[in-house]
């Protein structure tokens, strides 16, 4: 019923690239579906899961818990925002049981839908610090945990920029960076959560005259990803730029010449050190609402707390474990300071509620 429906759905949606990759999300949902509800499939121990880290990375992750636990996953991968209304469209029928988003906006949006269960796990507690974790519920389980960090830094060209002009994210709006900055959609996620941070650092009034300083400053209209933005201060189509330190850390391990040069060109600033300290963005994992094998859910959770895997975070995809104790051997990292950067400290859920009120302080100020 699930494959017969969502086919009429896409075969009324045409064919263009963007439809092709809808298609293919919409019938692994739909066969993820069918094969987590199959009887034949009933007696084995299976956990399935919601992505929204779609790194290739990830799949030495996803084997080792396999041959560690004997539990074999079901995996499903989509953005954060499709993931979230697929739950809701399934609602009790979902199949469901992990859920993994980046995003702190979007872990806060599925805890106030409702869209996880309590977690209770003393394993979980002992390695994830209280400020990254969701809100406690009645019986003291915790919503989601965040399982590792990305900070959102500052490139900027070494020739063309002092560094004084750029070590906090105010200077960004400032009138001395006119015409000098690229950044990606004001409404991406990675965007929203930063602007929600700053939110409850600066205010609403000093906020939007903030972000309007931002789109004066643009050297272009927002556009691409972060990486595209690192490389347009390194080919001089801009001279500052806003990302989060994997798509760094990427280039600055990478062997391609091209990537090397862009490296060399741009310098990097964790912003507001003297201040509340560098935005980090999470990404993060929960047990769904109607979670069929809610055991299971929570073993892969306590999986991801474990020293192995928040090792596989650090060397794998360059992003911050959180659980701790955990050493740090990614050189590109350590390049960077390791983690010895100041990062603000205010809860996750704060950032996620702003997001409503940031994204209309963005209409206003004509931040695309």
């Amino acid at each position: 019923m699930f494959i017969e429906n969502d086919l009429h759905f896409v075969y009324h949606l045409g064919s263009d690239s963007s439809t092709l990759t809808m298609l293919k999300r919409i019938l692994s949902l739909s066969l993820f579906t069918l094969l987590a509800s199959s009887p034949a499939l009933a007696q084995e121990q299976v956990v399935n899961i919601y992505s929204a880290r779609h790194y290739p990375s990830d799949e030495a992750l996803y084997s080792q818990f396999t041959r560690t636990t004997g539990i074999r996953i079901n995996r499903v991968d989509a953005d954060d925002a499709g993931i979230l209304a697929r739950l809701r469209a399934e609602g009790s029928a979902s199949p469901a049981d992990v859920i993994l988003l980046v995003d702190a906006a979007r872990l806060w949006r599925g805890e106030a839908d409702g869209l996880f269960q309590p977690v209770k796990s003393t394993i979980l507690d002992a390695a994830i610090p209280a400020q990254l974790r969701g809100a406690a519920g009645s019986d003291g389980g915790s919503a989601w945990y965040g399982f590792s960090t990305r900070a959102r830094v500052i490139v900027y060209d070494k020739i063309k920029v002092k560094r004084e002009d750029v070590d906090t994210y105010e200077e960004l709006g400032d009138a001395k960076n006119k015409g000098r900055l690229c950044i990606r959609s004001g409404s991406h996620p990675y965007n929203l959560s930063l602007f929600g941070a700053v939110l409850e650092h600066l205010g609403d009034q000093k906020t939007e005259a903030w972000l309007k300083g931002m789109v004066d400053n643009m050297a272009r209209a927002p556009k691409g990803g972060d990486t595209d933005q690192i490389r347009a201060v390194a080919s001089g189509e801009c001279a500052v730029a806003v990302t989060n330190t994997y798509y760094l850390a990427r280039l600055m391990r990478s062997s391609k010449p091209e990537d090397q040069a862009v490296v060399e060109r741009v310098g990097v600033v964790f912003p507001n050190q003297s201040s509340w300290g560098t935005h980090v963005n999470i990404a993060g994992g929960a047990v769904a609402k109607h979670a069929k094998n809610p055991a299971n859910a929570v073993k892969f959770l306590e999986y991801l707390a474990s020293p192995q895997a928040q090792e596989h975070f650090a060397n794998g995809n360059n992003e911050w474990p959180t659980a701790k104790g955990v050493k740090l051997d990614n050189p590109a990292l350590q390049a960077m300071g390791g983690n010895s950067f100041k990062s603000e400290t205010i809860p996750i859920s704060v950032v996620g509620r702003n997001s409503v009120k940031v994204q209309q302080m963005l209409d206003r100020a004509g931040f695309r």
